[in-house]
């Protein structure tokens, strides 16, 4: 039961759910253990689950046409990731999920989703909340980086996410933030020296 507790906190924190309707929530989830560098989603296959984050790291990302590398999302502990219009429309995936580290996920299929969502407005009501909040990070990020300057955007998210920042590889932040590896080493090592 362990591995569900803090999803159960997690669902406590945005809607009052009985206890019979926390274990009923739970019970459509399931425990998934993956190793670093181990895909969860891959373009051109249907993104079969949400993924709720127990412990680990993980990144989306998509690839260019020129083979350059674009990190759409990160997730850790307490954090959600899938390719989420693969999930909800259940086309083929255009991201790649990976694992950053060994991780432990509780992973909802599609259908169990769905069902969960016609039993109970609470359960409805739960994954509207979760929506409305990744919408609206997506909205402030896209405003940060055709606002923002670098070096800014680099602050605001040591800001707000210092875990993920220790967390990730350079290289997957850099791309994160839309600059090259190198300039987001040049601003690391300027604010070491302030």
């Amino acid at each position: 039961m362990s591995e569900y507790q803090s999803l159960i906190d997690h669902l406590k924190a945005r809607v009052a759910f009985s206890d019979e309707e926390l274990n009923q929530f739970i019970s459509e989830f399931k425990i998934t253990k993956i190793k670093k560098r181990q895909f969860i989603v891959q373009p051109d296959f249907v993104a079969k689950y949400r993924s709720y984050v127990v412990k680990g790291a993980l990144r989306a990302y998509v690839v260019s046409d020129d083979g350059q590398e674009h990190t759409i999302a990160f997730a850790i502990e307490d954090w959600w990731i899938s390719d989420y219009n693969s999930y909800i429309y259940q086309k083929p995936a255009t991201m790649f999920v990976v694992a950053l580290e060994d991780s432990v996920l509780l992973q909802i299929d599609f259908d169990s989703e769905t069902k969960l969502k016609k039993a109970n407005p609470k359960f409805e009501t739960f994954f509207r909340i979760t929506a409305e909040r990744t919408a609206a990070s997506f909205q402030r990020r896209i405003i940060t980086n055709l606002t923002s300057s670098a070096e800014e955007r680099f602050e605001s998210f040591n800001a707000e996410f210092p875990l993920v920042v220790k967390r990730v590889p350079q290289y997957t932040l850099a791309s994160y933030l839309g600059m090259t590896t190198e300039f987001l080493s040049k601003i690391r090592n300027k604010k070491l020296k302030k």
